[in-house]
């Protein structure tokens, strides 16, 4: 398919695969599960390592999870963004520019560090 149209087609073709794969995905699975499902007892439950579930199914999580979580993405995205650096860093044109850059940038992480540290945020108790 070449010519002035030709990725069209393509595109076209690609996109009527995908819909028939869809329907015919979504249709097999209508014919081939059971036509009314058993309800045997405590088929909906809760099921977490082998024991009944006990006690109302609303728990608070703590936000020092969330913290722990949100600091560890922090320094994952700040390591993403500093190994690049490094394989960049000796080339010829880069090198004080991206010092300083890379300087802003780890200031940037250290104050937000020494605010959770001086705030008592990374206290586990």
């Amino acid at each position: 398919m070449t010519g002035y149209l030709g990725s069209y087609a393509t595109l076209g073709l690609l996109l009527l695969a995908s819909v028939v794969f869809f329907v015919a995905a979504f249709s097999a699975n209508r014919v081939l599960r059971p036509a009314s499902p058993a309800e045997p007892l405590g088929k909906r439950a809760s099921y977490e390592c082998g024991l009944d579930p006990v006690g109302g199914d609303w728990a608070q999580m703590q936000i020092r999870y969330y913290v722990y979580a949100y600091l560890y993405v922090l320094f994952a995205v700040e390591a993403v963004f500093l190994f690049p650096w490094a394989v960049v860093f000796d080339r010829p044109g880069f090198g004080l520019v991206t010092v300083a850059e890379m300087g802003i940038f780890v200031a940037v992480l250290a104050l937000g560090i020494l605010y959770a540290w001086r705030r008592n945020i990374l206290r586990w108790t």
